[in-house]
């Protein structure tokens, strides 16, 4: 889920940014320090939108950089499980598909790809074993998100298709206009159930 943080720190700004005003100074150093950092509580930080307070600058000897009392605005995401999210398949193997979120990159098991068996090809694609379904590099889809590991340094982020709803776009497109086929068939059959009655 996408979030605003409002976060207070104490910015270490380099000296290499002394030429700039003291908030564009402070929007970069924010900027180098916390684009792309994760932080187990807060999520995946992916940039900073707002620097709404500075204060004065405090100096501690022998370090050549200045200290900023700051307040400031972050974009985070942080993964919650049964989250929806699109995303597009990175690369496909014999275990399953890495699917990119944006942020970060999930992995969708092969055995949670659809609810029929699916097999893996050497072209690079998992196959239902209808032949029906077929997951490759390239295509979009929406998964739901069934578990996060903050074990290693890049998160591990779970996914499935198998529920209803979910799957490679197209799949749902179909299932959609399948779904209303067989509404309006069931409606006819109602109508002509009724007109036999009379």
């Amino acid at each position: 889920m996408f979030n605003l943080a409002e976060v207070e720190d104490y910015v270490r700004v380099e000296p290499k940014l002394f030429g700039l005003e003291t908030k564009d100074a402070v929007r970069q150093q924010l900027k180098n320090t916390y684009s792309g950092f994760l932080n187990k509580e807060l999520g995946f930080i992916i940039s900073v939108v707002e620097v709404m307070k500075v204060e004065e600058g405090v100096v501690i000897p022998g370090d050549g950089a200045v200290y900023y009392n700051s307040r400031f605005k972050l974009l985070i995401w942080k993964p919650e499980i049964q989250e929806l999210i699109p995303g597009i398949v990175k690369d496909v193997a014999n275990f399953g598909a890495f699917v990119s979120l944006g942020v970060a990159e999930g992995l969708i098991h092969i055995t949670q790809v659809t609810d029929d068996y699916v097999t893996y090809s050497k072209t690079g694609t998992l196959t239902s074993k209808n032949g029906k379904k077929s997951l490759k590099k390239g295509d979009q889809c929406l998964a739901r998100i069934v578990a996060i590991s903050y074990k290693a340094e890049q998160p591990k982020v779970g996914l499935t298709m198998r529920q209803p709803g979910l799957g490679k776009l197209e799949w749902i497109k179909d299932e959609k206009r399948k779904g209303k086929k067989e509404a309006v068939e069931e409606k006819v059959k109602i109508k002509n159930t009724k007109g036999k009655k009379k």
